[in-house]
C-alpha cells in the first residue's frame, strides 16, 4: 500500500505573508572575504581565546571593542558580513548559552538591543540577523566562548557584485565603523 504525504494547507494570511517574504530570508550573503577566517588553521591552535584576550589587552581601538559592560562587551567583527557587524560576548569563558549566568544573559540581550539602536542611528538598516552559533556544526568559528552576532541588513546587500566581479562593496573601513560606533554607546 502506497503512502501519500499531502502538504499541510496554509491559511490565506500565511500564504500572503510567505509571498511577501519570498527571496528575502532565503537569500545568502556572499562573503568570500571571510575565507581567510574560515580557513585560518592558526585560530584553533591559539593558546588564548580571542574573546578572553581582547578585553584583557586593554587597547579597545586595536581590538575593535566599541563598548564594555559589567558582564559583557561589544566589538566589531574583524571579518564582517556587512558594515556594522557587531559581536557581543561575556567576559567569562563559557561555551554554551545554557551555562551563562542569568545576569550575564540579561546584559547580553540588553546590549543587543542597545547595539541595534546604535546601528539604527548610524546606518539605518532595513533589518537584522541576531543570534548565537553554538557548536562547530552550528557554524561557531570560536566554539568554546559563546558570543552573539548582530548583523545589520539592507535590501540588496547580497547583490551581484561579489558574484560577477569578485568584489564586495563595503562603504566603510573597520576603523571608520569603530570611530562611528564607539561614541554612540
Amino acid at each position: 500500500m502506497k503512502s501519500t504525504v499531502r502538504p499541510r494547507a496554509r491559511s490565506a494570511a500565511a500564504r500572503r505573508h510567505l509571498e511577501g517574504c519570498r527571496g528575502v530570508a532565503s537569500e545568502r550573503i556572499w562573503a568570500p572575504w571571510r575565507l581567510a577566517y574560515v580557513t585560518d588553521a592558526a585560530k584553533d591552535s591559539e593558546p588564548d581565546c580571542i574573546f578572553c584576550a581582547k578585553p584583557r589587552a586593554g587597547d579597545d581601538e586595536a581590538n575593535l571593542i566599541v563598548h564594555r559592560g559589567e558582564h559583557a562587551f561589544v566589538l566589531l567583527n574583524l571579518y564582517p558580513y556587512t558594515n556594522g557587524h557587531l559581536m557581543i560576548a561575556p567576559y567569562e569563558h563559557v561555551g554554551a548559552l545554557q551555562q551563562v549566568p542569568a545576569e550575564t544573559t540579561a546584559e547580553l540581550m540588553a546590549l543587543a538591543q542597545r547595539a541595534m539602536s546604535v546601528l539604527e542611528r548610524k546606518y539605518s538598516p532595513h533589518g537584522y540577523n541576531v543570534g548565537f552559533n553554538q557548536g562547530r556544526v552550528a557554524g561557531a568559528g570560536v566554539e568554546h566562548h559563546i558570543h552573539m552576532h548582530v548583523v545589520p541588513r539592507w535590501g540588496g546587500d547580497n547583490n551581484f557584485m561579489p558574484v560577477l566581479a569578485d568584489t564586495r562593496v563595503m562603504p566603510q573601513t573597520l576603523e571608520q565603523s569603530f570611530e562611528g560606533l564607539r561614541g554612540e554607546f
